[in-house]
């Protein structure tokens, strides 16, 4: 990883603060002097993330109101929506969460005033969902493709959607293929999306793009310095 742009450390709030690629996030943002703020929603979960060196908000991103947010986002330099209803949920809860939360998180930053913002999404948002497709991911690629939209209105923000393949709990490799759409269909492990997400924060010349991201044969660093 390249040496972070200025020596301020960066206050970066995490939506989905327990979740997978976000406990990587932590440790990245954590090693490197930034202070990682994760959401989380269920309180069993703040002395882990805390052990991972953030400081854990507990919020229901499904019931909470913007201005709830907004007060957590007042300060900070960035936000990252990397939350999601996870396998196990519904065709509700699709909507709740991987659209209506991520929407709410944007309107949050728009509050507090925090312009940057990485939105994890995934492989087939924004394109025709195949048929054949069962109703809960269908209900899926719909909510991720609306979030999308939302933000991509917003004139206020500096935001980049990145959309990376199927997700691998594999060890990081430290190289991928990162380019705007379209990408061939691939997988990367979620250390490399933190990985990823935390150059993302670096770099605001990706601001407004869309990212298609697998793993591939190019450093990461360098993978996000040639956008």
């Amino acid at each position: 990883m390249a040496e972070h742009r200025d020596a301020t450390p960066q206050r970066i709030v995490i939506a989905g603060g327990h979740g997978k690629i976000a406990r990587h996030l932590i440790k990245i943002l954590t090693a490197r002097g930034d202070r990682a703020v994760a959401l989380i929603r269920n309180p069993d979960h703040e002395h882990e993330v805390a052990a991972l060196g953030a400081e854990p908000v507990v919020i229901d991103l499904e019931t909470a109101t913007a201005d709830d947010v907004a007060k957590t986002l007042a300060g900070a330099d960035a936000a990252v929506f990397a939350a999601g209803a996870g396998p196990g949920s519904g065709i509700a809860r699709k909507d709740t969460v991987d659209r209506g939360a991520a929407v709410l998180l944007a309107d949050a930053a728009e509050k507090a005033g925090t312009k940057r913002f990485v939105q994890v999404g995934s492989f087939g948002a924004g394109e025709p969902i195949p048929e054949g497709t069962d109703d809960v991911f269908a209900a899926y690629l719909v909510a991720k493709t609306a979030a999308e939209e939302d933000l991509r209105a917003r004139t206020h923000l500096d935001w980049t959607i990145l959309r990376p393949g199927g997700l691998l709990d594999d060890d990081p490799t430290g190289h991928v293929t990162l380019t705007a759409p379209p990408l061939e269909r691939g997988t990367v492990t979620r250390a490399d999306v933190a990985a990823v997400v935390a150059a993302l924060l670096d770099h605001p010349n990706t601001a407004k793009k869309t990212l298609m991201l697998t793993s591939g044969p190019t450093p990461i660093e360098d993978a996000v310095a040639a956008l």
